[in-house]
């Protein structure tokens, strides 16, 4: 019991000033519980509302893609200037110093490689795993036109009754049906139907015609996947275009440790995303940071 000696009565109550109720910064998230939004905001910057998510998950499928052949030389280095991590509790475990404060998200569905039907996933990751390893969002594929389309929508809904139980948000990733073709009507589908299921943010591919309406039509956040490796100047303009056009980020995986200097790469994509810079001024800085290295 603390000492009640002395104490004397409040006066100071400030009946004439509300009390500061800012909405929450990140679209369509205002409602969430204090939970769920604190680990959105780690995973956003809240100062710009962005994010650059170094994504490294693709040996979930693909086994050691070029690149990841060994993650603690190639991808650990670049650590330090990503927002957010998004890999697999394999790596997680094993590779990945548990010094780190970078926010995580985990890799939370798979079932077949590259071998396989793709779209035939399910949920891989038990919550209670995603809760000891004290992860920021867990990530779902999504395989809409799909041949598994209604299991991988299921394993995503399945993911967010947890989440929003135990207050971790869910990536839904929003991957391509073979029979679909990759422009903004589809990723409206998309994108649309994974919000409207509960989906707390959506990674998804970038298109040159229309991904404003893709951003404009989805109630809640957008990064975009980084895809294949392209020219580092053509992937800071994609980078670029996306956040003009209403997209909240980033999740570059191949752009960034396949680049012949990685870390000056994921330093330039930081100041399009975060710093409006111009892609011409973010390649500019990469090329004298690669000069160095």
């Amino acid at each position: 019991m603390a000492d009640t000696d002395g104490v004397t009565e409040s006066k100071q109550f400030h009946e004439n000033v509300p009390q500061e109720h800012d909405g929450f910064f990140l679209k369509g998230s205002n409602s969430y519980d204090w939970g769920l939004k604190n680990r959105l905001a780690r995973i956003f910057n809240p100062a710009s509302g962005n994010t650059v998510m170094l994504a490294f998950d693709h040996g979930y499928f693909q086994g050691p893609t070029t690149g990841l052949e060994r993650v603690d030389l190639n991808i650990n280095p670049l650590i330090p200037y990503a927002d957010t991590l998004m890999l697999t509790r394999g790596i997680l475990r094993s590779v990945i110093p548990p010094e780190s404060n970078k926010s995580i998200v985990l890799r939370a569905s798979g079932g077949p490689s590259i071998l396989k039907e793709l779209s035939d996933e399910g949920i891989a990751v038990d919550i209670e795993e995603s809760v000891r390893l004290n992860v920021c969002a867990m990530a779902v594929q999504v395989f809409i036109g799909g041949e598994h389309e209604k299991q991988s929508i299921l394993n995503m809904t399945k993911l967010v009754d947890l989440g929003t139980k135990y207050g971790i948000p869910v990536l839904a990733v929003t991957a391509v049906g073979k029979e679909m073709v990759r422009d903004a009507k589809y990723f409206r589908l998309a994108t649309r139907i994974c919000a409207e299921l509960g989906a707390h943010y959506i990674k998804t591919y970038f298109v040159e015609d229309g991904f404003d309406t893709v951003t404009s039509c989805c109630p809640v956040p957008i990064v975009i996947a980084g895809g294949k490796k392209l020219p580092e100047l053509d992937a800071l303009r994609m980078a670029s275009n996306a956040i003009a056009q209403g997209a909240n980020g980033v999740d570059m995986g191949r752009n960034i440790f396949q680049s012949s200097a990685p870390t000056a790469m994921i330093q330039a994509v930081r100041k399009v995303v975060h710093e409006g810079a111009s892609p011409e001024e973010a390649h500019e800085f990469y090329e004298k940071e690669a000069e160095r290295a």
